[in-house]
């Protein structure tokens, strides 16, 4: 069983990452792309619209997904009982935001808002639909069915806006972008899944589920504030052009990065919530998970801190060269997070709802707060209020969960700080070889800069304890590779 679970949990992990990467270079290719052919006006609207969805979604799912997954036991009624109550808030919230549409557009002053909010309402229904067809692949951790449709939709849906804005739609491409996404993944999950719900049942209780998803709400709804805090302040103080660039900044990290790592919470939570009652596997698969997230996401991250400026003259255009800076402090921000990440976890798969909305209260207290004193210093002390509110939040976490619940505090500790002076010496090296070859041309900055700083995270391995990580993560990838045997 141990090795059964093991093996489900380094494989869901392989196939997980793999569609993630995929995702990442289609979403790479979009920012490539559609930054040439679109405005950064365009993208100031996206961004607008795309914070009312946002909150809206967080009430559409209603905790549900996290719940169904960490159930012990849930039942095929309790399962079809779900799937309703995902679909009707779907519809609901969709007849809610296309008439939220005129109230919109006189706070922005923006007449092309309100088409925009009227197809994109669509989604609640679309991912409504989708809900628990997509939970119930994660619960039987069939993450190589969940893999292929995140691809798909991806591929689809960008290849549908480069169509799109080509033919002149500009803003439009953008509203298609998400609807087309939405249509693939709803129509893969109902495919993979193979289950068609049958009606609302009284005889399977969901209360205690929902009471569960309603800690999940309010936290969720804390954290998107503090998420939406700065692109509010930057649209509001400083208008659709400089949101363009801070979008599209955000775009270029935080999106990839959330598109990474956010999804192996459907596989963490699982595995985690199967071995919390054995706390030396627990602690082992924890310390692991940071591990493999801290470095094999970290070190990409502070690469882009040090090639900000080849990336940014690379990736969008010489009109997006304001965004450097805030490119390099949003990748500082991303690695703080992914220290932070397995905390999470921990909060979920032990069902500590309450736990975790009351901790979210002061982490969101503390990004707004940064983001708030930031904004009095442009666009740019918006970016770094965003990245200094993750530096005082994350050490915090981990004292906060030591306080409620067993944890490995210590080896996650020490673990972090591994991981920060790895990729300190990495972006030291990329940065300085950067600057160099910088006569050179953007390429070869970017080129020699990763090498550099490849080659600056290898050395590390001079010291025991860097070995002994790299051994722990080979064997974990090994497993992610490995068959498991026919019986």
């Amino acid at each position: 069983m141990t090795s059964d679970l093991a093996h489900s949990a380094a494989r869901g992990v392989f196939f997980t990452l793999a569609a993630q990467i995929a995702k990442l270079v289609l979403q790479l290719l979009s920012v490539v792309i559609l930054a040439r052919l679109l405005t950064p006006h365009d993208y100031g609207l996206l961004a607008i619209v795309l914070v009312v969805v946002g909150i809206g979604e967080i009430f559409r799912d209603f905790g549900l997904t996290t719940a169904s997954i960490q159930a012990p036991v849930l039942t095929t009624g309790q399962r079809d009982n779900l799937f309703w109550i995902n679909s009707a808030i779907g519809v609901v919230l969709t007849g809610v935001m296309f008439l939220l549409a005129w109230p919109i557009e006189a706070v922005v002053d923006e007449p092309e808002i309100v088409g925009m909010v009227h197809w994109l309402s669509l989604l609640f229904l679309l991912n409504g639909l989708a809900t628990q067809h997509r939970a119930n692949l994660a619960r039987e951790l069939k993450f190589k069915a969940l893999a292929a449709i995140d691809i798909t939709a991806a591929a689809v849906a960008l290849a549908v806006a480069v169509v799109a804005a080509l033919a002149g739609a500009e803003y439009w491409a953008l509203v298609l972008q998400q609807l087309a996404s939405g249509i693939v993944v709803l129509v893969g999950c109902v495919i993979a899944g193979r289950w068609l719900p049958r009606w609302y049942s009284r005889a399977d209780s969901v209360r205690q589920l929902i009471n569960f998803g309603w800690n999940i709400v309010a936290t969720n709804l804390l954290v998107y504030a503090g998420s939406q805090i700065d692109t509010i302040l930057v649209g509001l103080k400083f208008g659709t052009t400089p949101l363009g660039l801070y979008n599209r900044a955000y775009q270029l990290v935080m999106t990839p990065l959330s598109q990474v790592r956010s999804p192996t919470k459907n596989v963490a939570l699982p595995v985690l919530a199967r071995v919390q009652e054995d706390p030396p596997r627990f602690n082992n698969y924890l310390t692991s998970a940071q591990l493999m997230l801290g470095y094999g996401l970290g070190i990409p991250l502070i690469l882009v801190t040090a090639l900000a400026d080849p990336i940014v003259r690379i990736m969008l255009g010489p009109k997006w060269l304001d965004a450097i800076p805030i490119v390099a402090l949003f990748a500082v921000a991303g690695l703080l997070t992914t220290l932070a990440f397995v905390g999470y976890w921990v909060y979920l798969s032990r069902g500590l709802g309450r736990q975790l909305f009351l901790y979210t209260i002061v982490t969101t207290t503390i990004k707004i707060t940064c983001i708030v004193v930031g904004s009095f210093y442009g666009v740019l002390g918006v970016a770094v209020g965003f990245t200094i509110a993750p530096a005082i939040s994350w050490p915090l976490s981990l004292f906060w969960l030591s306080r409620i619940t067993p944890m490995p505090t210590a080896r996650l500790y020490a673990g972090a700080g591994r991981i920060l002076a790895v990729c300190a010496w990495t972006c030291a090296a990329a940065w300085g070889v950067s600057l160099l070859v910088a006569p050179w041309g953007t390429w070869a900055m970017l080129v020699a800069g990763v090498a550099a700083g490849l080659a600056a995270a290898a050395s590390a391995l001079v010291i025991p304890i860097y070995r002994r990580d790299a051994r722990n993560l080979t064997a974990f990838a090994r497993l992610m590779v490995k068959r498991r045997p026919r019986t």
